[in-house]
């Protein structure tokens, strides 16, 4: 069985540190967008990922990665569950087993992807 993705995208903000009592973990958000044309208009959907990161990669993201970087992004889906004032609520985490910068924030002449 395998549980891999992969994901191109920007990170949405700066990434935060935590310590637990296991080491470091850092989270962020990560875009990914598709473009299309319909009906002769370019069309546009982002998704949001939320992406999280452990240990010594953990530590190399908190110091590195920053809003707007592309990042290349290799890792597993996790589902996770959990009960606030009663209601019972839904998330999914990409834990994040490799990650490559791919530049920074894009300016004025650069494409989404390029």
């Amino acid at each position: 069985m395998v549980n891999k993705l992969i994901l191109l995208g920007r990170v949405g903000a700066d990434p935060e540190q935590t310590q637990l009592t296991s080491g470091i973990v850092v989270n962020f958000s990560l875009a990914t967008s598709e473009k299309w044309k319909k009906d002769g208009e370019q069309r546009e959907e982002t998704q949001w990922h939320d992406i999280k990161a452990f240990g010594a990669l953990a530590d190399v993201i908190s110091k590195y990665v920053k809003k707007g970087d592309m990042l290349y992004i290799e890792g597993k889906v996790k589902y996770t569950t959990w009960e606030k004032d009663g209601v019972k609520r839904y998330g999914t985490d990409i834990i994040c087993h490799n990650m490559q910068m791919l530049g920074g924030k894009k300016d004025a002449t650069e494409s989404e992807f390029g």
